[in-house]
């Protein structure tokens, strides 16, 4: 597919720095894949990210829990940041069962993610759903305008179609665009990011630059802080090529600590330490 007005996602991957933002990610996430640790435990490794990438993706919604406490903890009811790093962990879980769903119907997959994010915690009538007109957001991190009921509508339609059509954009480009118009519009009462984390984690799982899921996108988001991740997402708002191409890239310079992270589990294992 031509980089056109026709693969719009395809024209932001030629945009100034984006080339060398993928092919930085493209080489982190070969080396990784080529530890020898991946040849007999790559589960292991598999397991360890979603549990370090549920961590960063609830440090980030304001649960900034140490790793051991979420690995040893089993009761996620009670407190709201219990229940923000119980979410996190279930929408982990949740990702890769919906890979060859996400591709056919991408609103199926954020309603269904809405739904386990939720866990029983919103009224039943406005769980995976996008928002009414009227209806209020929970999502304190984020102050960017809230777009209406009916601009929410319209432009998750325009991404589930853009996710359809395909796109020869890199998987970094898509997987940040739907992390950004996630966040931008917010479409659920609760959780909108956690759920956009998510649907990051599908993507890139999806596109086969992350099949087993062990380069966690989450850990860099929240290793370069919630300042900068904020300031990286209202570039993004601003629709100019300058502002998009950084969100592109503070998403590539998170895969990219993910790496780091899944790494250095990798030569845990392979010492007998982890």
């Amino acid at each position: 597919m031509s980089t056109t007005a026709s693969d719009p996602l395809a024209t932001l991957g030629a945009l100034p720095g984006v080339p060398d933002a993928v092919d930085s990610v493209r080489k982190a996430v070969d080396r990784v894949y080529g530890h020898r640790v991946m040849r007999r435990r790559s589960n292991e490794v598999t397991a360890e990210a979603a549990l370090r990438g549920s961590r960063g993706s609830a440090a980030l919604a304001g649960a900034d829990w140490n790793l051991e406490e979420v690995r040893r903890r089993t009761d996620f009811s009670g407190e709201d940041e219990a229940r923000t790093v119980g979410a996190a962990l279930r929408l982990t879980a949740e990702a890769g069962q919906l890979l060859s769903i996400w591709r056919q119907s991408p609103l199926r997959v954020l309603a269904r993610l809405h739904l386990v994010a939720a866990g029983g915690a919103a009224p039943d009538d406005a769980v995976g759903r996008p928002r009414l007109a009227g209806e209020p957001v929970d999502e304190p991190l984020i102050e960017a305008p809230l777009p209406s009921a009916d601009e929410v509508a319209g432009r998750l339609e325009g991404l589930s179609q853009l996710v359809i059509a395909g796109s020869a954009a890199p998987a970094l480009v898509t997987a940040a665009v739907v992390h950004g118009e996630l966040l931008a519009l917010r479409p659920f009462g609760s959780h909108n990011g956690l759920v956009a984390r998510t649907a990051e984690r599908v993507v890139l799982i999806g596109s086969g630059l992350d099949p087993k899921s062990i380069c966690p996108a989450e850990v860099g988001h929240a290793e370069q802080g919630r300042a900068a991740y904020v300031a990286a997402f209202e570039g993004y708002t601003t629709g100019t090529p300058e502002g998009v191409a950084a969100w592109i890239a503070h998403c590539g310079r998170s895969v990219e600590l993910g790496v780091r992270e899944s790494t250095a589990v990798c030569e845990a294992l392979q010492r007998g330490a982890a």
